[in-house]
C-alpha cells in the first residue's frame, strides 16, 4: 500500500481506504487508486485479500439449499425481462437448479447498498452478468469470493470470464456479406459501450483488412452512437444517413453492433425511402426473439445465450473445487442465422 501511495503522491491512509471498500475517498481517487494497484501487482498477490473459507456445510435458512449470489445490476436494461440477459440467467438458473444450488439475485449496483450481502462464510461463490462497476468486483474480490463474469470483464480485477466468440462470429459474418460481393461495409455501434461491442469491432474490421477493403476511420460517427440502449442516437443517425444518402456514398451494407441497433435501423432506412435488403443489407448480433418477428427478419449470428449461463455455473464450480488453477478466459461458439435483411449488393 505504501508503494501504491508514493506512486500516486496520496497518503497510505488513502489507499487503505480506498481498498478498503468502506468508503470515505471519492470515486476519482478510488479508481485511481485500484488501477495503481492492478499495475503494481496488488491483486495478483495472494496475500492483498482475504482468502475465502467457504463452509461447505453452509446452507440458506430461506431456501435450504447452498447458494450462489447471481449479479446483475440493473443498468443498460441488464435485467431479466431483456430478450438477451434474460436468456442468459435462464441458463444460469436451470444450471444452479440442476446442481442442487440457491440462488440469490441482486440487480443493485451500490457497493454500500449489498455489502452485507457480501459474506464470503455464507456463500459459495459469483456469477455476474453484464456491465458491474470495479468498486465493486474490487470489495467481492478482496473478500476472495470465487467470481465468473458474462459477458464482462474487467482490467483491473482478475476474473474467470465468458463471452460468445465476438471477434469470430462478427469476421465470418463480413466473410458472408463479402462474398455476396458487398465492398462497402460499415459498422454501427458504441465502441465505449462494452468489450462485446468492441471486439466485434475488431472481427469486422478484421475481415475487412483481410479483404483488402477500406475501413471506416476512428472517429466515424456511426462507431460512437450514443444511447444505443435506448435508440436515443435515432435522429443523429438519421441525419447520417440521409447525408450519404443525398451524397449517393450508402454503403452497400450496415454490421450493427446487435439486434437492437439493427431493427432500429432498418425502421430508419425504411423512413427515408432505403429498402431492406434491395439497396442496403443490415445485420444484427445476439439472435434476440425481435430478430425473427421483423417485417424483415433479421440476419444475424446465434448466441447461445442460455449455455452461456450453464457454462458460466460450471467454470464457478471449477473455480471453487480448483482455487489455484490459472484464469480463464471462456469463448462460446456462435452460428450465423440468415434471413431477409441481406442480399447480393447492388450490381453485383
Amino acid at each position: 500500500m505504501q508503494q501504491i501511495a508514493d506512486h500516486l503522491g496520496v497518503s497510505k491512509f488513502v489507499v487503505s481506504k480506498a481498498l478498503s471498500g468502506k468508503g470515505g475517498v471519492n470515486e476519482t481517487t478510488k479508481n485511481r487508486v485500484i488501477e495503481a494497484a492492478s499495475q503494481l501487482g496488488y491483486f495478483a498477490q495472494k496475500n492483498a485479500y482475504i482468502k475465502n473459507q467457504v463452509d461447505s456445510q453452509f446452507y440458506s435458512e430461506a431456501s435450504g439449499k447452498q447458494s450462489v449470489i447471481v449479479l446483475m445490476p440493473n443498468i443498460r436494461f441488464q435485467t431479466r425481462e431483456s430478450l438477451y440477459w434474460g436468456r442468459i440467467m435462464e441458463g444460469i438458473s436451470v444450471e444452479l437448479e440442476r446442481r442442487g444450488l440457491g440462488v440469490v439475485i441482486i440487480s443493485e449496483s451500490r457497493v454500500d447498498n449489498i455489502i452485507h450481502v457480501l459474506n464470503p462464510g455464507g456463500i459459495l461463490g459469483m456469477v455476474g452478468v453484464g456491465q458491474i462497476d470495479s468498486s465493486l468486483l474490487l470489495e467481492v474480490h478482496r473478500l476472495g469470493i470465487p467470481t465468473v463474469l458474462v459477458d464482462h470483464e474487467d482490467a483491473l480485477i482478475p476474473t474467470d470470464t465468458v463471452f460468445a466468440n465476438n471477434m469470430d462470429s462478427l469476421s465470418r459474418l463480413c466473410n458472408h456479406l463479402i462474398g455476396f460481393g458487398h465492398k462497402k461495409l460499415c459498422f454501427l455501434g458504441d465502441l465505449s459501450f462494452s468489450r462485446s461491442f468492441r471486439d466485434r469491432w475488431l472481427g469486422f474490421r478484421d475481415a475487412l483488412e483481410r479483404s483488402g477493403l477500406e475501413v471506416q476511420q476512428a472517429d466515424d460517427p456511426m462507431l460512437w452512437l450514443q444511447g444505443v440502449e435506448t435508440g436515443e442516437y435515432a435522429d443523429e443517425l438519421t441525419a447520417i444517413l440521409q447525408t450519404k444518402q443525398k451524397e449517393n456514398t450508402l454503403p452497400t451494407a450496415l454490421v450493427c453492433a446487435n439486434d437492437s441497433i439493427a431493427l432500429r435501423v432498418v425502421s430508419i432506412l425504411q423512413d427515408i425511402g432505403v429498402s431492406v435488403p434491395e439497396q442496403i443489407s443490415v445485420t444484427g448480433f445476439d439472435n434476440i426473439d425481435d430478430a425473427a418477428r421483423s417485417e424483415v427478419s433479421m440476419t444475424t449470428v446465434n448466441v447461445p445465450k442460455e449455455a452461456i449461463g450453464r457454462r458460466a455455473v460450471k467454470k464457478l464450480m471449477e473455480r471453487i473445487e480448483q482455487p489455484e488453477m490459472a484464469i480463464e478466459k471462456i469463448l462460446m461458439s456462435t452460428e450465423l442465422v440468415l434471413r431477409e435483411s441481406t442480399g447480393a449488393a447492388v450490381g453485383g
